[in-house]
Parts: structure tokens; C-alpha cells; sequence
């Protein structure tokens, strides 16, 4: 049996364009893999990326949170040190004026002598800061 060549041509034409239309799904869903595979590498290395952060962002929080610590341990033992001197300061107070009060009443030309000689002093130290002024 002998087809027309219409009907050849025909069957002929619809392989061709069935083969041109397989070709160019073909074509698109390789450029669509592609592109997939693409996206899929990026948000892996967005992912990685947002991973890294995150650490590097617990790591500074654990480093801050330690910082904080060590310096409150500090300024705790600094308070401590401070009142400890404090007293100490009121002790030396206390026991110089006891022993100028005991200066003042067994001795009172000694007594007499330390508060000429501080003023002295004194008046030295004001005459070197005008002398300073004047330069």
C-alpha cells in the first residue's frame, strides 16, 4: 500500500514536529535543572553562611558574658580593698590625733614647734606655686 505523498509528507511533518517539540522540552527542563542546581548551591552556601554567623555570634555573647564577669570580680575586690583602706585611713586618723593630744599636753613647746613648722611649710609651698604663676 502506497501512501499520497500528502499523507507522507503529513506523518513526515508530525515526526518532525513531534521530535522538534521532545527536543525543546528536553532543552528547558535541562535548563530548568540547571537552574535548579544552581539555587540549590546557593542556598547551601547560604545556609552555611547563616551557620557561621550563628556560631561566631555565640562565641562573642560567651566571650562578652565572661568579660562582664571577670570585671565584676574585679570591681568587687576593688569595693573590698577601698573599704579596707578606708578603715585603715580612720584608724591612722584616730591615732594621730591621740598622739597630738598626748603631744599638746605632756609636751606644749614641741607641740608649739609642729605648728610653726607646718606653717612654714605652708608658706613655702604657696610662695613656690606664685613664684610658678608669675613664670
Amino acid at each position: 500500500m502506497i501512501l499520497s505523498p500528502v499523507i507522507t509528507y503529513s506523518i513526515f511533518f508530525f515526526f518532525l514536529g513531534f521530535a522538534s517539540a521532545g527536543i525543546i522540552g528536553i532543552m528547558n527542563y535541562l535548563k530548568l535543572r540547571k537552574k535548579y542546581k544552581s539555587t540549590e548551591g546557593l542556598l547551601e552556601s547560604e545556609r552555611l553562611i547563616k551557620e557561621t554567623l550563628r556560631k561566631e555570634n555565640s562565641l562573642a555573647f560567651k566571650l562578652k558574658e565572661s568579660v562582664e564577669l571577670e570585671l565584676g570580680k574585679k570591681y568587687e575586690e576593688a569595693t573590698n580593698v577601698i573599704k579596707i583602706m578606708d578603715q585603715d585611713i580612720l584608724l591612722l586618723q584616730k591615732d594621730n590625733e591621740e598622739t597630738e593630744s598626748l603631744v599638746k599636753t605632756t609636751q606644749p613647746e614641741l607641740y608649739n614647734l609642729k605648728l610653726k613648722l607646718i606653717e612654714a611649710n605652708n608658706t613655702v609651698a604657696r610662695l613656690k606655686a606664685q613664684l610658678n604663676e608669675q613664670k
